[in-house]
């Protein structure tokens, strides 16, 4: 074979090589040109299974699909009544009060309550909000006896001061009426006041463990949390015992239909959640005995302490001689 055969044998196989990589080449950037798809909402007619990703906006967040809707009425009556926190709200009570009951320790957990709360709670029984548990927003967190107690405690001493400075302003300028605090006054109304406060929750807590009882869908309050909504609901009536010192029935009267508003509604929006999937003529009675115990005593705190005559301070007459006189004669 001649060298010029070689050669030319050589570069035949050369340009055989080069455009094998050539074509190879345009091959590879043919499989690198992007195709243009459809739709999406295409594809995913043809494909419901597919998963699709938005790249457009990365900030976006991906919306949900709606489910089914809550149901509105049971999840009402929890969240008003606090149902959902229940068992929590126990299994913490039985952490916190793991002392003996005869041991100081257990009660001072029932005193241990800061200003703001005490103020807080104060603020929600003198602005009760219709479809608000007063237990729920401010009592079911931390029960206490701190603010039932002193307000009652203020509640006694104010009824009593006011009773006998009313008497005194109505009193004063007769020459024959000389004025004698009557401390009396001071026992009377603890007694009442105390009484009211603990023993109409204690009834009302058996009453609705009874219910409990027979109807399943009864909610409970315990006995400590109805004793805050009592003890707050006559923070009302402090205020109003000062302002019963004007001598005026019109405005007294006035005054305590405003506190009985007040402190009657706290009341019943309190208690009628707990009574309300009882018996329709069982949940109005008791929430009426509620009321009219509640009217009963304000009504009777102002006819006794400040509206009842004063017999001991009525003006005497004194017997003339002729009288005097005439009296041994017919005798």
């Amino acid at each position: 074979m001649s060298g010029g055969e070689i050669s030319s044998r050589t570069l035949q196989i050369f340009f055989l090589i080069i455009g094998r990589r050539l074509t190879g080449r345009m091959a590879a950037v043919d499989d690198l040109q992007f195709e243009e798809f459809g739709n999406a909402a295409t594809s995913l007619t043809a494909n419901p299974d597919a998963t699709t990703v938005n790249i457009e906006d990365p900030g976006e967040t991906p919306k949900h699909q709606p489910g089914s809707p809550r149901g509105s009425g049971r999840e009402e009556d929890d969240e008003l009544l606090g149902n959902d926190d229940s068992d929590k709200t126990e299994l913490l009570a039985g952490q916190k009060k793991s002392s003996p009951f005869w041991t100081f320790e257990y009660y001072q957990t029932f005193f241990d309550v800061d200003t703001y709360q005490v103020f807080d709670r104060i603020k929600g029984s003198l602005l009760p909000i219709p479809g608000k548990n007063f237990v729920r927003l401010y009592i079911r967190s931390n029960p206490d006896l701190y603010g039932p107690f002193w307000i009652c405690a203020t509640l006694v001493f104010a009824i009593a001061i006011s009773g006998n400075l009313s008497n005194f302003l109505i009193h004063l300028g007769e020459k024959t009426y000389h004025y004698v605090p009557e401390f009396r006054k001071v026992s009377i109304a603890a007694t009442i006041i105390y009484a009211y406060a603990w023993l109409v929750p204690l009834a009302l807590w058996g009453f609705l463990m009874w219910r409990n009882s027979k109807v399943m869908n009864i909610v409970s309050y315990s006995f400590l949390e109805i004793v805050c909504v009592y003890g707050y609901s006559l923070f009302i009536y402090i205020p109003t015992a000062i302002l019963w010192i004007i001598p005026q029935k019109a405005v007294r009267w006035i005054l305590v239909m405003i506190a009985l508003g007040i402190s009657g509604s706290l009341l019943a929006m309190t208690f009628w959640p707990a009574v309300r999937e009882d018996n329709r003529r069982v949940a109005l009675a008791t929430i009426v005995t509620i009321v009219l115990l509640h009217m009963l005593l304000s009504v009777g705190c102002l006819a006794y302490f400040f509206d009842a005559p004063e017999m001991d301070h009525l003006p005497t007459t004194t017997a003339t001689p002729n009288q005097t006189v005439a009296a041994a004669k017919s005798s």
